[in-house]
């Protein structure tokens, strides 16, 4: 069984179906997808679709949809749960309306709520904190480095930056997260790997096979996907966490 991890989409449902198609995907192989996959580009409601869709497809596979902090404002924004809500349009979630066939003008929560399709609502609904596939935990963001998994709020786990990017952790876990886009692939092993790579800002969308080191990655507008080995990368890392 290979693992596939899947960096942050924003809303690039073009990209996503290319690096997706793209993958040497094998029956009982798991998928992880690190959350934010609205706001900000240009089709959230092909992205989501796309996903759903994949999950009927792909029944003989573990697929996991983590929760990002964009789907959270706007489950926020909807007075469903989650935070931050009213940060919803402003950051990004004018496009997510727009892909639902409403202005930003028209937006309203109860419009919105009456705008998603029912499966759409449901998807958003069950999206999950973190996952964990040894030796890896997935989550959107990151974790405060001095708490345990238990003691994490889940609103550090979707929103924290610096405290993690600049610290180790004392989780005996490497941390898989997206969020912080980077130009390339954060590696600070053993203790956590970025693939966040800025997709919508015009860069890339990340995927790691775990199991063989690998990076499979499309640039935003293109067709191509590149196939990148980056086992040297745990060669040279600390065995041991501090």
């Amino acid at each position: 069984m290979s693992s596939y991890v899947i960096g942050d989409i924003h809303g690039c449902a073009d990209e996503l179906r290319y690096l997706v198609d793209a993958l040497p995907v094998q029956a009982h192989d798991e998928i992880v997808f690190l959350g934010d996959y609205i706001d900000r580009g240009p089709d959230s409601r092909g992205v989501v679709d796309f996903l759903i869709a994949l999950q009927r497809q792909w029944r003989e596979n573990k697929l996991v949809f983590l929760k990002g902090n964009h789907e959270d404002m706007l489950l926020s924004y909807l007075e469903l749960s989650g935070r931050h809500g009213d940060m919803f349009l402003p950051n990004g979630g004018k496009t997510t309306v727009q892909s639902y066939g409403l202005s930003p003008e028209q937006a309203t929560p109860s419009r919105l709520n009456d705008a998603l399709p029912p499966n759409h609502l449901a998807f958003y609904q069950a999206l999950e904190s973190y996952y964990i596939s040894e030796p890896y935990l997935c989550v959107h963001a990151g974790v405060h480095p001095q708490r345990t998994l238990a003691e994490q709020s889940e609103e550090e786990l979707l929103w924290i930056r610096h405290p993690f990017l600049y610290s180790s952790h004392i989780l005996p876990y490497t941390v898989l997260f997206g969020h912080t886009p980077q130009h390339s692939v954060l590696y600070d092993l053993p203790y956590k790997v970025g693939l966040d790579t800025g997709l919508v800002y015009g860069n890339m969308l990340t995927c790691l096979n775990t199991d063989e080191k690998v990076l499979y990655q499309i640039g935003r507008g293109k067709k191509r996907i590149t196939k990148v080995a980056v086992e040297r990368k745990w060669q040279v890392a600390p065995s041991t966490f501090g």
